[in-house]
């Protein structure tokens, strides 16, 4: 079994309570992630989760170099491939409370290419995939523009039963890109951002000059990040990502999967090392941003007060100085 660490927001019961996976994908291991993904959603559904959130390709794991291996592989790591499992043995588990399961996993692309998609398993929705209710990873860092393709100006939001929460995603390294949040949280209103993930934990940055170093300068930046954007955009991040290390590349994926609210701050976090669940009871998910936004309305403090410039570059004045 995995360990659990369970924590309460509130005690009122009608409000949602989330579990995050935070998971190691074993690679090559499909049929053992798949059933990780089972023993992880029993575990939730025993405890009172009405929405499971796994890791980015929680399924298939990440690409390596290796590409002729590699597409093999992909290929029958395919979400396609898989839907019979997602009907048989996630639907099943699902209720009144225990509501949506979402997973993230590699679908069919244009040409020979994948996307990289988001899709929710819920009574609500029939086919997981169908293009209303997936969302495709828009920005792809490194090897990942090999396999897949991009999913554009993609965005998905959500509306919680009762239209009590309206929820956006993100995936991995699309969290950077703040143009992407603030559409979501200023003209979309989304109250959180489900944040999936593969990001690694290690990478070197050196300023010997100032005698400051880092090995792990992806880590900190999802530590750093996460809370930064969660405060200065307003809404809640959901952050579920994957731990462990890759099992033919031995690259290290960092963990931490959390809670961050519109606050900026970090509610509850996960082991950057090994595999547990993460459980947060009973969240008011529109009250906090609602009360955030009380006492501070970034959106409409900005847009009160900046208009764009005349000759229509934006907000910023440009001078030149004579030489």
């Amino acid at each position: 079994m995995f360990p659990v660490v369970e924590r309460s927001y509130s005690d009122d019961v009608s409000l949602p309570t989330v579990g995050l996976a935070n998971l190691h994908a074993v690679v090559p291991g499909i049929e053992e992630n798949k059933a990780k993904v089972e023993r992880a959603c029993e575990e939730f559904k025993r405890r009172g989760v009405s929405v499971a959130v796994f890791p980015e390709f929680c399924l298939s794991g990440y690409f390596w170099g290796d590409e002729a291996e590699c597409w093999d592989y992909m290929e029958q790591a395919v979400t396609e491939r898989h839907l019979d499992w997602v009907d048989a043995r996630l639907r099943p588990l699902l209720d009144d409370h225990f509501r949506a399961i979402v997973m993230n996993n590699l679908t069919r692309g244009p040409g020979r290419r994948f996307l990289n998609t988001t899709f929710v398993v819920s009574d609500d929705i029939p086919d997981p995939l169908a293009d209303e209710f997936s969302y495709h990873k828009v920005f792809l860092p490194g090897i990942e523009k090999t396999y897949t393709e991009s999913g554009r100006d993609d965005r998905l939001i959500v509306t919680g039963r009762e239209g009590r929460q309206r929820i956006g995603f993100t995936t991995c390294y699309d969290y950077l890109f703040n143009d992407l949040l603030r559409e979501y949280a200023v003209v979309d209103g989304v109250d959180a951002i489900i944040q999936v993930a593969s990001w690694r934990a290690a990478a070197t940055r050196d300023y010997a000059g100032m005698n400051v170093r880092s090995d792990l300068y992806y880590g900190e930046l999802w530590n750093s990040v996460l809370p930064a954007a969660s405060a200065t955009n307003q809404v809640w991040t959901v952050a579920c990502n994957a731990v462990g290390r890759h099992g033919i590349s031995g690259v290290a994926f960092w963990g931490g999967s959390g809670v961050w609210a519109p606050s900026g701050l970090r509610l509850v976090q996960a082991s950057n090392f090994n595999e547990e669940l993460l459980i947060v009871h009973n969240i008011d998910i529109a009250a906090a941003r609602d009360e955030e936004k009380h006492d501070f309305d970034y959106g409409f403090d900005f847009s009160e007060v900046y208009r764009p410039m005349s000759d229509g570059t934006g907000y910023t004045r440009r001078v030149h100085l004579s030489e």
